[in-house]
């Protein structure tokens, strides 16, 4: 994918406004879905940055994963948890907030002087020459980078497996059960306020405490 230069630089300026405006967004907003929204934003315009450097697989793996599991796993963490919380001021924000601005300016400062100090001119004399950018990754992965391509695969998975385990809801165990509790508080002890469960005992669901 081979655009013109000026095509290649109205697509960075509008790439570029949109990514400052959504990270701004996230980062401003105090309701937490239209922060959530704003971060797909973001990483759909990171994934247009990747276009215009014609890495067509790094895109599209931008938006697979990042779009399309990443930022929907938030979602879907935040919509499930209804619990609703009032928030209160905390004493001593300004404090947190100046500090928090001096970390970001500081970061914003160490980021621009790396992007002014690295030089990035490119031989146009340079002998290789990848036709499939998806072949040659994959080559990569399964010769060089064999072993921390399985090693995230294992991680990926034992992620997996430890949101099931938080994500399950199990019954609550009847009263003539060893160790189970017949008074009302500690059945109550037992329950997760976001979603009624059944009671093994009586068949009905349990009210929220």
């Amino acid at each position: 994918m081979n655009l013109a230069e000026g095509v290649q630089l109205v697509s960075f300026a509008i790439l570029a406004v949109m990514m400052l405006g959504s990270a701004l967004g996230v980062v401003l907003l105090s309701n937490i879905v239209y922060s959530a929204f704003l971060l797909g934003g973001v990483f759909i315009s990171i994934s247009g940055f990747y276009l215009l450097l014609n890495a067509d697989f790094v895109a599209a793996a931008q938006v697979l994963i990042y779009v399309g599991a990443v930022n929907v796993l938030i979602l879907f963490a935040i919509m499930l948890v209804n619990k609703r919380e009032d928030f209160r001021r905390v004493p001593g924000r300004w404090l947190r907030q100046i500090s928090t601005a001096v970390v970001c300016l500081g970061l914003f400062a160490l980021l621009g002087t790396m992007i002014l100090i690295t030089p990035w001119s490119l031989k146009t004399s340079s002998s290789v020459v990848v036709e499939n950018s998806v072949v040659e990754i994959g080559k990569h992965f399964f010769s060089d980078y064999l072993l921390p391509f399985e090693l995230a695969s294992v991680l990926l998975l034992m992620a997996m497996v430890g949101a099931i385990i938080l994500a399950r809801r199990d019954l609550i165990p009847d009263s003539g059960l060893p160790g189970a509790k017949d008074s009302v508080a500690g059945t109550e002890a037992l329950m997760l306020p976001e979603r009624p469960r059944l009671l093994a005992s009586t068949g009905k669901p349990a009210q929220n405490p």
